[in-house]
């Protein structure tokens, strides 16, 4: 194997797309599967992989993952929640990454989220934490860092992501830290994604694409993967599925020298 590939997508639990009724489609994680495998990817890139609970209860075991690692024969996996917190409301949290290689080297960081109100169901709240999850694993005999994440819609809340811009800033600082080639994908939630690709850019890495919008229900470019000058990009795909309100993302890789 000369060159690899990588999957992106913010999966939303599960919960499949219905252009009349977004927001009460059924979840149906045989889709999820049957999309993923499709691919054949070498890395996959999970977000908003379980449905989160009442009070911020967090299933251990995760069923989704559970399911979706049992599904994805084959693959390695690790999967992380964000930091337990009663404030979480019913959206996706929690992220995880799938392997034809061994997954070592597990990184989990939380990314706090600034204490901004908004209005949810006619009552006041502020935002939960997010996270990073990291590992690393050997591609076609080399090492790769693979990082992914999923950020704080903050333009969902109705406020400046340039005014908070922290856990951007520490993702950025993380991939800066990364000396070998490297990976950081995820759902940024970035709506003026021309920033956020300069940030990276000043770290070393280029994004896959930043034209083709990544989810369904706005024409944004949400979804990234980042990489290092250690690779180069043979090609890339954004593909619109069924099986999430996001659109697949995936990217083929090769080792450059340097």
């Amino acid at each position: 194997m000369t060159t690899f590939k990588i999957l992106q997508l913010n999966m939303q639990y599960g919960q499949t797309w219905d252009d009349a009724d977004p927001d009460h489609a059924p979840v149906n994680l045989d889709l999820t599967l049957d999309e993923i495998r499709s691919h054949g990817a070498d890395i996959v890139l999970l977000e908003e992989v379980e449905l989160a609970q009442p009070g911020g209860v967090q299933a251990n075991p995760p069923p989704n993952y559970t399911r979706l690692r049992a599904g994805l024969n084959g693959y390695d996996g690790h999967f992380a929640y964000p930091r337990a917190d009663p404030r979480e409301l019913p959206f996706g949290i929690g992220l995880a990454i799938f392997s034809k290689t061994p997954l070592r080297d597990v990184l989990r960081r939380d990314l706090p989220s600034p204490p901004v109100e908004f209005e949810y169901a006619g009552k006041k709240h502020t935002p939960t934490d997010r996270l990073l999850l990291g590992a690393t694993t050997t591609v076609a005999g080399r090492e790769l860092r693979v990082l992914n994440t999923h950020l704080l819609a903050l333009f969902m809340l109705n406020t400046d992501s340039t005014e908070f811009s922290r856990q951007p800033r520490l993702v950025v600082e993380a991939a800066r830290a990364s000396a070998g080639p490297t990976v950081v994908a995820g759902d940024f939630n970035v709506v003026i994604h021309e920033a956020l690709v300069r940030q990276f850019a000043a770290a070393g890495y280029q994004t896959v694409q930043a034209s083709q919008p990544t989810w369904r229900r706005q024409p944004y470019v949400l979804d990234h993967i980042f990489y290092s000058h250690h690779l180069r990009l043979v090609g890339h795909t954004v593909k619109p599925t069924r099986a999430s309100d996001h659109h697949v993302l995936v990217a083929e890789f090769e080792f450059t020298d340097s």
